[in-house]
């Protein structure tokens, strides 16, 4: 719903995936912004409200501004927002404290001030995707919960077919570290890249998606772009590994203050039977068990990637032991449903015990 006309990353794809689950056990509304005001249903039953983006503050995609805010949740009895410092979520904070309406926060990573301190104070909760997050956010330890995300595991399973390559999925921009894959590709082992190009202000980084593929010339790599929701499911099963090899120091020299919070795709490949190789980096830790359902390497080592490349491509009883104990993993933690039990104990706890 988003497509062209916003982004579609894990941070705007969480919300969603929750919104839809909540709405099997409570009346939930899931409101957006877009270039037309409208109101929609989701298949799954979800009521979307979609406000007209009138502007964007600091010219950033992320952070629209749209009257009908206050009016479209005016009678909830909880407010939950994504991103904290968004924003609709700073408007949300203000319109909570007025109305005295709880209002709980989600953070996807989003940088930007805070009233200096002000703001996480207005906030009635944290309900953080890791606890790389909430540490990341200082969030007080008596009204924070740690709440992560999920994968439905009907529709990413695994299958009996054959493996082939090693796959990516996620922004295009330099903090993922996807020039640090492809040097560690070994030349005859095929790559797919999933995801479209990221919001960089730097004018050099705006070249890094040329940059991949020069430095892909005589390999096999395949850049795919945005593909639909019901093609991501096939493209985890046949793959031999999901790798996510995210850095603290970009290519060009830029630290990164906040990276991958959690990982969905990391979620979705696991939920698919498909090992995960990742970086040492923010809330991924906290997903893939290294040595159980995939390998933990530290950012930036190119040869630390290149072994546990060979290690799951080249030892298939590895990778489909490691596969299972990734299914098991995401069945008993990370599915959204688990993730939605999860909010609504913290809503009722909010709610001082009542239905949310």
């Amino acid at each position: 719903m988003f497509g062209d006309d916003g982004l579609f990353g894990g941070g705007e794809r969480y919300p969603l995936e929750l919104a839809r689950t909540l709405s099997r056990h409570v009346d939930c509304r899931l409101v957006t912004f877009g270039s037309n005001r409208r109101t929609i249903i989701d298949p799954s039953g979800l009521e979307i409200v979609i406000l007209r983006r009138l502007a964007e503050a600091r010219g950033h995609i992320a952070q629209p501004i749209a009257t009908g805010i206050a009016r479209a949740t005016r009678q909830a009895d909880l407010v939950h927002v994504h991103q904290m410092r968004s924003a609709p979520a700073r408007i949300m904070a203000l319109v909570g404290a007025i109305r005295r309406q709880p209002v709980v926060v989600t953070d996807h990573g989003l940088g930007g001030g805070g009233w200096m301190g002000l703001l996480p104070r207005l906030f009635s909760a944290f309900l953080t995707v890791s606890r790389y997050s909430a540490e990341t956010l200082r969030a007080p330890e008596f009204k924070s919960w740690v709440i992560y995300g999920g994968a439905d595991p009907n529709l990413f399973s695994p299958s009996i077919g054959a493996r082939s390559g090693l796959l990516f999925v996620g922004r295009i921009t330099p903090h993922k570290g996807i020039e640090r894959l492809i040097h560690a590709l070994p030349d005859d082992l095929p790559l797919e890249v999933v995801g479209t190009t990221g919001h960089d202000r730097q004018p050099h980084e705006r070249e890094y998606p040329a940059l991949l593929r020069r430095l892909s010339e005589g390999k096999r790599v395949k850049f795919s772009g945005r593909v639909d929701d019901d093609q991501l499911p096939e493209l985890y099963r046949r793959a031999h590994a999901l790798v996510l090899p995210s850095v603290h120091d970009t290519c060009y020299g830029r630290k990164v203050g906040i990276s991958e919070l959690l990982g969905l795709s990391a979620i979705e490949a696991m939920a698919s039977g498909t090992p995960v190789i990742c970086s040492r980096v923010g809330g991924l830790p906290e997903v893939v068990i290294d040595g159980q359902t995939g390998f933990v390497v530290e950012p930036g080592d190119i040869r630390g990637l290149r072994s546990a490349i060979e290690r799951i491509v080249g030892v298939p009883a590895c990778a489909e032991r490691m596969g299972r104990a990734a299914r098991e993993r995401v069945l008993s933690h990370f599915t959204w449903e688990a993730c939605a039990q999860r909010c609504l104990a913290a809503y009722e706890s909010v709610l001082g015990g009542g239905a949310a």
